[in-house]
C-alpha cells in the first residue's frame, strides 16, 4: 500500500469514527425528547429521572467527539472537504448537547407539572414534538449522508413549529386567565413548549452547518430569510391587533407579525367588529402583553404605536431595529389609523425585502 492511500485509509477510518460517534449521541438526543415528552404524558415520573440521568451520557459523547475532532486536526492536518467536515461537525456536537440540555428541561418540568394533577389537552404538545423530532432526524441523516437537498427542505419545517409553539402560548394564557390552570403551571408549560421549538432550532443550524460542509459556502444567511415583526401599544386591545392583522393578511411567506401591550386588556368589540368589516376575522385572537411574548429578542423589528409601547424597545446593543409610528390625528379615527397602518406596514415590508435582495 503507498503512502498515499495509507493516509486515505487512516482518514476516512477517522472519519467514519466520528461520524458513528455523532450518530449515537444524535439517537440519544432523540430517545431523551421523545421520552421526555412521553413522561409528561403518562406522569411517569421514574421515565423522567431516566432522561434526566441520560442528559450525563450525551454529555460524555460531547466531551469525546470535541477530542476526537481536536485529534483529527492535528493529526490528518485536513484541507477541502475532510476540513469542512470536521470543522462542522464541531459545530452540531454542540447542537445536539444543546438538544441533550432541552430533553432534561422538559423531563424536570414535566414533573413539576405532573405534580399539579391537571386536565389538560396536549395535543399541540405532540404536534410541536413531533415535528421538532422529524427535523432532527432528518437533519441527521442530511449530515451523516452529506445531503444538501435534504438539508433544505429539512430547514422550511422550523416555521411551523414557531407556528404551534405560539398557538400553545396563546392557549396558555387563556386557561390561565379563565382560570383553568394555576399560575405555578404556566410558567413550565411554556417553557416545554419553548425547549420544544428550540430544538426545531437546533436542527436548522445543524443543516446549516451540512450545507456548509456539502457546498463549501457559509450558508448562515439562508437561516435569516424570516423577518419577525412585533407591533407594541399600551394594552394591545386596538392598535397593536390592527397593524398585525393587516401585516399577517399581505401572506408574504418569509415574514411573521405578531403584537403586545405594556399591559394586556381585552380586545375591544370595537376593534373585532370594524377588522371584521375590513375582512379581517380577529374574534378568536387574545391580548398579550409584552412579559409574555416568548424570545423577545428574535423579533428583528419592533414597532411602537404609543409612548409608552417604546417602553419594549430592547437596550442597545441588539440587532433589533426599534421604530415608533406616531398616529397623530389618526388616532382615534378607525379608518384614518387603518390606512396610516397599512400605508406604512406595506413600505416597511418592501424596504426590507429590497435590502434582503441587496444582500443576497
Amino acid at each position: 500500500m503507498s503512502d498515499q492511500t495509507h493516509l486515505e485509509a487512516t482518514l476516512q477510518r477517522d472519519i467514519d469514527t466520528i461520524r458513528s460517534k455523532v450518530e449515537r449521541m444524535a439517537s440519544l438526543a432523540e430517545s431523551a425528547l421523545s421520552d421526555g415528552l412521553k413522561a409528561l404524558l403518562e406522569n411517569n415520573g421514574q421515565l423522567a429521572y431516566s432522561v434526566i440521568l441520560r442528559d450525563r451520557e450525551i454529555d460524555e459523547y460531547e466531551k469525546e467527539i470535541d477530542r476526537l475532532c481536536l485529534e483529527f486536526l492535528v493529526r490528518q492536518q485536513p484541507a477541502a472537504g475532510p476540513l469542512r467536515f470536521v470543522y462542522a461537525t464541531i459545530k452540531v456536537n454542540l447542537e445536539l448537547e444543546r438538544i441533550g440540555d432541552y430533553a432534561e428541561s422538559i423531563a424536570r418540568r414535566g414533573l413539576v407539572v405532573n405534580s399539579l394533577n391537571l386536565d389538560l389537552d396536549y395535543s399541540d404538545f405532540e404536534a410541536i414534538s413531533a415535528t421538532s423530532l422529524s427535523m432532527l432526524k432528518d437533519a441527521i441523516r442530511a449530515f451523516l449522508e452529506q445531503d444538501a437537498e435534504l438539508a433544505k427542505t429539512t430547514m422550511l419545517a422550523q416555521r411551523e413549529a414557531n407556528r404551534v409553539r405560539d398557538k400553545i402560548n396563546d392557549t396558555l394564557f387563556q386557561l390561565r386567565a379563565d382560570k383553568k390552570i394555576p399560575i405555578t403551571a404556566l410558567t413550565p408549560l411554556q417553557t416545554i413548549a419553548r425547549r420544544l421549538e428550540r430544538v426545531a432550532d437546533q436542527s436548522k443550524n445543524i443543516c446549516e452547518e451540512t450545507l456548509y460542509m456539502c457546498t463549501g459556502q457559509y450558508m448562515k444567511h439562508l437561516g435569516r430569510d424570516t423577518f419577525r415583526v412585533l407591533f407594541v401599544d399600551d394594552n394591545n386591545a386596538g392598535a397593536s391587533q390592527v397593524a398585525e392583522a393587516i401585516g399577517n393578511a399581505l401572506c408574504q411567506a418569509n415574514f411573521v407579525f405578531s403584537s403586545a401591550g405594556i399591559t394586556a386588556e381585552k380586545v375591544t368589540d370595537e376593534t373585532i367588529a370594524f377588522l371584521k368589516g375590513k375582512g379581517h376575522d380577529i374574534s378568536s385572537n387574545i391580548s398579550k402583553s409584552v412579559d409574555n411574548i416568548p424570545n423577545l429578542d428574535h423579533y428583528q423589528v419592533v414597532v411602537a404605536l404609543s409612548d409608552a409601547g417604546q417602553n419594549a424597545f430592547p437596550t442597545p446593543p441588539t440587532k433589533t431595529i426599534s421604530i415608533a409610528w406616531e398616529l397623530g390625528q389618526a388616532e382615534g379615527d378607525n379608518d384614518a389609523t387603518y390606512n396610516f397602518l397599512e400605508q406604512n406596514i406595506n413600505d416597511l415590508v418592501q424596504a426590507i425585502i429590497g435590502q434582503s435582495r441587496e444582500n443576497n
